[in-house]
């Protein structure tokens, strides 16, 4: 299964195509989809590794994956996403390469995702992209079947409006939904 609505799949797609990455860096992996996702259009693009970071990939999940994709473009890092070991990794897989796309789609909490974002914006070269995932989550519902730590005041969209008033370098791209 895949976490994301189709409009993001479609706006990803796009960006794969016009940026052509060639590493993809998602953190939060869930189920997997997306990382078989980004494997398929490794296909169509020249992209040379992905990788996918999460605090839990449970073996089955592990298995599932490297049936279908090549073991030497996709890695799996178990970790916290900012973790200096994580990086680590991260850094010696990518060292050879300079086009980027990253994904941050894991903890929604403002203080994770500016932290994932001063950590992964180090990662990237001008039109290269990171993408913050769910910057919606403070125009929906508070949700009584799952508690979350994400709400009105602790959300994605916050860290995002914060990293880019210390960061001009960085914009948000309109022209992709």
């Amino acid at each position: 299964p895949i976490l994301q609505t189709s409009d993001d799949i479609m706006a990803l797609q796009e960006i794969i195509f016009k940026t052509k990455p060639e590493v993809i860096i998602e953190v939060g992996v869930c189920w997997g989809g997306s990382i078989l996702f980004y494997n398929h259009m490794s296909k169509v693009v020249n992209i040379k590794k992905i990788i996918g970071i999460d605090t839990y990939i449970p073996n089955d999940l592990k298995n599932r994956i490297f049936k279908k994709v090549n073991k030497k473009k996709v890695f799996l890092i178990k970790g916290f996403s900012t973790d200096k070991q994580v990086i680590n990794k991260i850094k010696k897989i990518t060292k050879n390469y300079n086009r980027f796309l990253i994904h941050l789609d894991s903890d929604h909490t403002y203080q994770n995702v500016l932290n994932e974002l001063n950590t992964y914006s180090k990662f990237l070269n001008k039109n290269n992209y990171i993408i913050v995932g769910d910057t919606i989550v403070n125009r929906i519902p508070t949700q009584k079947q799952w508690i979350r730590k994400w709400n009105k005041n602790n959300n994605p969209e916050i860290a995002l409006k914060e990293f880019l008033k210390q960061n001009k370098n960085f914009k948000i791209d309109k022209k992709i939904n």
